[in-house]
């Protein structure tokens, strides 16, 4: 699957979008203390995806032979969908919101290359390993930064805990971002794919929401982040998501998600009142050069023939 230059910009911008959305869900996440994690990611991915999945309908009925075709990857998607926000919402409440962003979302652009690798044969470019060193390395200074202070608090065996769920989240992160983009590349349309895939993952997270959602309709205000989650990060978020993954290569819409952490960093320095020694912000400055550095076209010097 191939894309002009202007298509390659568009599926960059949609991911930058996505990420500023997503960066808000920790924060978010925080103004319903009374709901638990397990609670915040099923009602965000569950009803998320499943709206999704009703927005695509016609197409997942449309499509369904392909998708029954190459169910494995349909399934390891939803499979997916269902466990990341469990580990990834987890990841946070015991690590930080800062830090479990950023080993979620900082360990899915490695993960994600390397199944490609495995997978598919993609050789990694010598561009994309340097870009993903430098945003790996603002990833290490933003979680030694905020882990630091955990020590400092002595919740250290909860944060280690946390980091470990986050590389859970970044792992199945990498797999259903994967599995989509491997349906489209099958002729399965963006939309049906994300539809398919989200649908079947906000079904799996259903019974989670069943038994642990309770306390999003104890008051307006819990109600409201959980409505919140659902329709901003999770459904208009995932939407350009899929837009992007047929326009880009997975590793690289997870490379530029990177940018996620770097928003729910200085979010919660502004919102929750979290701080951010000098490392953690020399860390953001790194992303922010990674996100540049991967994303912005090289200007290749045109070759003079001798006469």
């Amino acid at each position: 699957m191939t894309s002009s230059p202007a298509e390659r910009l568009l599926g960059i911008l949609a991911v930058v979008f996505a990420s500023v959305l997503w960066g808000s869900t920790g924060t978010a996440a925080t103004f319903a203390p009374q709901v638990s994690p397990l609670a915040i990611g099923a009602v965000a991915m569950g009803i998320g995806g499943l709206l999704q999945a009703v927005i695509a309908a016609r197409g997942i009925l449309r499509h369904r032979r392909a998708l029954t075709l190459h169910w494995r990857i349909l399934l390891t998607g939803g499979l997916s969908v269902g466990i990341y926000p469990l580990a990834f919402y987890a990841s946070m409440h015991l690590a930080g919101v800062t830090v479990g962003t950023v080993i979620s979302i900082g360990s899915a652009p490695l993960l994600s290359a390397l199944i490609e690798y495995w997978l598919e044969g993609q050789r990694l470019t010598r561009r994309w390993m340097t870009g993903a060193a430098i945003g790996v390395a603002g990833m290490v200074l933003l979680c030694l930064a905020e882990s630091s202070s955990h020590a400092l608090s002595g919740q250290q065996p909860h944060a280690l805990a946390g980091m470990a769920l986050g590389l859970v989240a970044g792992l199945t992160y990498a797999l259903y971002a994967w599995a989509a983009r491997q349906l489209m590349q099958r002729g399965v349309p963006s939309r049906v794919s994300m539809g398919a895939t989200f649908g079947l993952g906000g079904l799996l997270l259903m019974p989670v929401l069943f038994v642990t959602g309770a306390p999003l309709l104890a008051s307006w205000n819990n109600a409201a982040v959980g409505a919140y989650m659902a329709l901003i990060p999770m459904f208009t978020g995932y939407v350009c998501f899929g837009y992007a993954l047929a326009r880009i290569p997975a590793s690289l819409a997870t490379t530029i998600t990177l940018l996620e952490p770097a928003v729910a960093a200085v979010l919660a320095v502004l919102i929750v009142g979290e701080r951010l020694p000098a490392m953690g912000w020399t860390g953001i400055g790194l992303v922010v050069a990674c996100l540049i550095f991967i994303t912005v076209p090289l200007r290749r010097r045109p070759v003079l023939k001798s006469a």
